[in-house]
C-alpha cells in the first residue's frame, strides 16, 4: 500500500503532520506494507533565496494580519509541533525557495533514503535555522542524512530531478492539491496535518478494500 504526501520542508504542519502519519503507521498492522513516498510542493515557487526579517512578520504580511495575530498563529502551531514531539523554533526559520531542496529530496528517493532526508530537512529548518534553499546547506544536510558528497554535490550544481519535481507539481494540480500537507493514500486523498487517529482510520478502510 502507497502514501503520497505532498509537502514542502518550509511547512510546519507538514512537519507536524509527518510526526501524525507516524504515530498512526505505529498503530497499523499492516504498517510494514506500507511505502511512503515524499511529493513535492513549492508553498511559493518565486520565494528568495533566503526571507528576511522576523517570521511572525512575514506571516503577518502573509495573511494581511497584525503581528499579535500572527504571533498567536505562531503560538499555536508552537503548541501543536510540541503535542507531536516537536520542538518549533520559529524564532530561528530562516526559509527561502525550497526547489533545490526538493530536488535534493528526489536523489534521496532515488538512493532509498527519501524519509530520512526529508526528517533531516524539516529538522533543519523549524528547530535549527539553517538557510534552506543555501547550496552548502543542503550539502552538508543531505550528507548527514546519508547521502554520497560527491552526488549531493553533482545534482546541486546541476539541473538534476528538476523534472521529477515539476511532474509532483502537476500532479498536484491536477488532483486539485492546493496546500500541504496531502496525504494521498492509496489514493484517498485527505488534507490538513490530520490527527493520528484520522490518518490510522483512513489506513485501515484502504487496507480493507485492498483485501476485500
Amino acid at each position: 500500500m502507497q502514501v503520497e504526501i505532498w509537502s514542502d520542508v518550509v511547512c510546519p504542519w507538514c512537519y507536524i503532520g509527518k510526526r501524525h502519519l507516524e504515530a498512526a503507521l505505529a498503530d497499523f498492522e499492516h504498517a510494514d506494507e506500507v511505502e511512503v513516498v515524499w511529493r513535492s510542493f513549492e508553498l511559493d515557487p518565486a520565494a528568495p533565496g533566503v526571507r528576511e526579517g522576523r517570521y511572525v512578520e512575514r506571516l503577518a504580511r502573509k495573511y494581511r494580519t497584525s503581528v499579535e495575530g500572527a504571533q498567536g498563529m505562531v503560538d499555536r502551531m508552537t503548541a501543536a509541533g510540541a503535542q507531536a514531539g516537536l520542538d518549533l523554533r520559529f524564532d530561528l526559520v530562516r526559509s527561502g525557495n525550497t526547489f533545490d531542496a526538493h530536488r535534493l529530496i528526489h536523489l534521496a528517493a532515488a538512493r532509498g533514503i527519501q524519509d530520512r532526508v526529508e526528517e533531516r530537512l524539516l529538522a533543519a529548518t523549524f528547530t535549527e535555522g539553517e538557510p534552506i534553499a543555501d547550496h552548502a546547506a543542503l550539502a552538508r544536510l543531505g550528507v548527514e542524512a546519508g547521502l554520497d558528497p560527491d552526488e549531493v554535490t553533482e545534482v546541486l550544481a546541476s539541473g538534476a530531478f528538476a523534472d521529477e519535481v515539476r511532474a509532483d507539481e502537476r500532479r498536484a494540480t491536477e488532483i486539485d492539491v492546493t496546500g500541504v500537507p496531502y496525504f494521498l493514500i492509496d489514493g484517498r486523498g485527505i488534507g490538513g496535518a490530520q490527527p493520528p487517529e484520522t490518518l490510522l482510520r483512513v489506513l485501515r478502510r484502504a487496507w480493507e478494500a485492498r483485501v476485500s
